[in-house]
């Protein structure tokens, strides 16, 4: 079902009592719940990669300062320092925020872009969500189960570049905005992650060759000009799953996206072109 996604007008007690009561139930699942999280974080790689990508460091962002990209990359070092070599055992869950903790100054994180309400502003730790998006993309790739992930709700950027199909992120918050990722399977996982001069590059490596490759893909993307005056962008995306034959076994729904556009559409357009 196409949603309109006409924009919300929440008083900011609204958001702070919201943010609080979620930022304790969460806090309540990490530790009263009954998931096993994943902990273990190793130097040893595991020897088979199951699927890499990366993506750049630095974009040139129609007006954001290039400090907040600068600082963007120190928070992202930050962050990876707490989940490079995590060991996602068989039964066991991926927390992004478990894992990483909350970004303060007194840890060293700097004020980075944050968007908000279709716009962006300052803040601490601003930019982890590049992470996210990476960790997310990479785990769509994998026989990983995503079992909870927050798409943006606004499409504040042109299409400049882009290389995955629009609404393939996953957006953060901490704590209440999460990333989990479950592993079902018989085997251990292992994230991998590291920083170049120019880009963010991930792994998911496992002690054995994958027995699928997967491709993710967007079906049924459309603008819609909504009847209170703005754009509204929609997709769905699929993954098709190939045996070791490259016979395709599974096409399957994986999520569908509905988000705010904050540009003119005809401007995305030109952009492209």
């Amino acid at each position: 079902m196409i949603s309109n996604c006409k924009p919300i007008n929440r008083s900011r007690a609204r958001i702070y009592f919201g943010k609080l009561y979620y930022t304790y139930r969460r806090y309540y699942d990490w530790y009263f719940g009954n998931k096993k999280y994943a902990k273990q974080i190793t130097e040893e790689l595991l020897p088979r990669v199951v699927f890499e990508h990366k993506t750049p460091l630095y974009r040139r962002l129609k007006n954001v300062d290039m400090w907040l990209q600068r600082n963007k990359v120190t928070n992202l070092r930050l962050a990876v320092e707490k989940i490079n070599g995590t060991i996602v055992n068989p039964q066991e869950t991926f927390s992004y925020w478990k894992l990483i903790g909350k970004p303060t100054r007194k840890k060293g994180y700097v004020d980075g872009m944050v968007l908000f309400y279709g716009g962006f502003k300052e803040g601490v730790g601003g930019g982890l969500c590049q992470l996210s998006n990476l960790i997310y993309w990479m785990a769509l790739h994998t026989p990983l189960v995503i079992t909870e992930r927050y798409r943006h709700s606004y499409d504040v950027f042109p299409d400049s570049n882009r290389t995955q199909p629009f609404g393939s992120g996953a957006t953060c918050v901490y704590n209440y905005r999460d990333l989990q990722i479950h592993n079902n399977s018989n085997e251990r996982y292992q994230l991998h992650i590291y920083l170049t001069d120019k880009y963010l590059v991930g792994q998911w490596r496992a002690a054995q060759e994958p027995l699928y490759r997967y491709e993710v893909y967007e079906k049924k993307h459309s603008i819609t000009h909504e009847y209170w005056g703005g754009y509204v962008r929609h997709n769905v995306i699929h993954r098709k799953k190939y045996d070791l034959h490259d016979d395709l076994i599974d096409d399957e729904y994986i999520t569908e996206n509905h988000a705010l556009m904050m540009y003119e559409p005809l401007l995305a357009e030109s952009v492209k072109n």
